[in-house]
């Protein structure tokens, strides 16, 4: 009897010890967690099964299949790219690789108006492919457009607005968060404000976002944020408006002007909410130089009007025009990123490609030389003309979210903007620790919480028991974005690990090939 009830003794002591030891698949350790709501970082060890987070706290008596040793590393939420344009690259490089080593583990695509039309058909895409991290999309009102009315130069009929709705109810009823435009870009730049304001209001329905990629960002920014703004109180919804920057010398430091009007559109009552890169250089398609008219109705109809002498003569007036707008003598502002017809072109500016080409050192020579290009298909180009004090003073904003206006790179293929590879990297290396332009955690907070608010990812931007485990490990004194204008395919530094959806994507800072992203749709 004195056996057994020593015994019971024995088990009844070792009962809690049991009890509390638990098991996890990953266990970090010893990390200053940044929670992603902008609060100060503490010490936490972070346990993860099944995908999601499942305790944060001392956790001593647990145990895990992996343990990550996370002493001198800054533990935060994965970062979420909100503003990218990854269509037709998934399968060329389906890890994502400048995404995930820049600290990203999910993004929204789908941006200035350009999207897959069937959402539903691109998410069951993705879903098979599997790409490494987790990708939303927007309805694009450039695409829905061309799919109803091609690259037409006129306002759309009844029928033809309501097959428009259409489409954009369809792919909000597939998941999409939201209808996105580039009123900038063929052949959104042919609508008018009550188009949008139709669509908006569809996507507004299923509390999706409306972000623009708006009508100009130079001269005329007041009146297209205005327009942005109109907008989101027709349709009550939220607004985004991507990638905040002021274009052209000719414009410096109107930033004082153009943060108010957010700032006042808030108190107000409207949701908006802006977007930057943290570059002084703009990437996007070399037909941007060119009038708008000239554009409509697709290549070959490019190509006619640019043949005849006195619509060529038009056009090189119109692009001196704005030229000199700039305070510039010279096109080497416009560098080229990729032009297909011949890439020895690729990484230097039209003022060098002109040169290349014999003709005399004048813009109007160099004019000529855009106008060939664009008839031999266009290129992308890199646009240098920001200021860099109104690039820190947009992002002392602080409803302000950091993207990179990136495509999946695929690793030596043309002379991309640096911003596909170096986005965040940047922003906590050169604009946190060295020139303190915000807080570490602000920062963070930016690339966290904000936008998975934002776009209504209920699971995400924060560490929080329940939320999934898209988790980044970083070294905030070694964290450096490495790729640059001349030499772009270089990727940042200093991430030390990354989960996503509990799966270890980063270890050592090599990526694993794990593919363990998924689609997010709006909830």
């Amino acid at each position: 009897m004195r056996i057994l009830i020593i015994f019971l003794i024995c088990i009844s002591s070792q009962a809690p010890l049991k009890l509390l030891a638990q098991d996890a698949d990953v266990l970090i350790k010893n990390g200053k967690v940044l929670d992603g709501t902008g609060n100060s970082w503490f010490y936490a060890d972070i346990a993860v099964k099944d995908g999601k987070i499942i305790r944060i706290g001392s956790l001593k008596n647990w145990h895990a299949s992996k343990t990550i040793d996370a002493s001198g590393l800054i533990v935060a939420p994965g970062f979420i790219d909100v503003h990218t344009h990854i269509e037709g690259d998934e399968k060329k490089n389906p890890i994502a690789s400048n995404f995930i080593y820049d600290g990203v583990t999910s993004v929204i695509t789908g941006n200035c108006g350009l999207s897959e039309v069937n959402i539903g058909k691109y998410f069951a895409m993705i879903d098979s492919l599997k790409l490494s991290i987790n990708v939303g999309a927007l309805v694009g009102h450039n695409d829905v457009r061309k799919a109803v009315m091609g690259s037409a130069n006129r306002d759309p009929s009844e029928a033809e607005i309501q097959q428009m709705e259409a489409i954009v109810k369809k792919g909000m009823e597939d998941g999409a968060v939201g209808l996105s435009t580039g009123l900038i870009y063929i052949p959104g730049t042919y609508s008018k404000t009550i188009e949008i304001v139709r669509l908006a209001k569809v996507a507004a329905a299923y509390h999706g976002v409306y972000a623009s990629h708006m009508r100009d960002e130079g001269d005329s920014v007041t009146a297209a944020i205005e327009e942005a703004l109109h907008i989101g109180r027709e349709a009550k919804m939220p607004v985004e408006i991507s990638h905040f920057k002021l274009s052209g010398q000719q414009n410096w430091g109107r930033s004082k002007e153009t943060i108010p009007l957010i700032i006042q559109a808030r108190k107000e009552g409207l949701d908006v909410t802006i977007d930057q890169y943290p570059y002084t250089a703009s990437s996007t398609s070399l037909s941007t130089l060119l009038p708008d008219w000239v554009l409509a109705d697709g290549q070959d109809s490019i190509k006619s009007r640019l043949v005849r002498p006195t619509i060529r003569r038009e056009v090189v007036a119109y692009m001196i025009q704005k030229l000199q707008k700039r305070k510039l003598k010279n096109f080497s502002y416009p560098v080229v990123a990729t032009f297909k017809a011949d890439s020895s072109y690729n990484g230097k500016s039209i003022e060098q490609v002109n040169l290349i080409k014999g003709r005399k050192h004048k813009a109007t020579e160099e004019a000529e030389t855009i106008i060939e290009m664009m008839e031999q298909g266009g290129a992308a180009m890199i646009f240098h003309g920001m200021s860099d004090d109104d690039v820190k003073n947009i992002m002392q904003y602080p409803f302000n979210m950091f993207a990179s206006d990136a495509s999946i790179r695929v690793y030596g293929s043309g002379n991309p903007h640096p911003r596909g590879y170096g986005t965040n990297a940047r922003v906590l290396g050169k604009y946190v620790r060295d020139e303190k332009v915000i807080s570490l955690e602000e920062a963070i907070r930016r690339m966290t919480s904000l936008p998975a608010q934002k776009f209504k990812l209920k699971d995400r931007g924060l560490l929080r028991e329940g939320f999934a485990a898209d988790i980044v490990l970083f070294d905030p004194k070694t964290v450096q974005d490495n790729s640059t204008y001349e030499n772009p395919h270089q990727y940042s530094s200093g991430f030390k690990y990354i989960l996503v959806n509990g799966v270890v994507t980063v270890e050592d800072s090599k990526h694993t090939g794990a593919r363990a992203g998924t689609i997010l749709k709006l909830n």
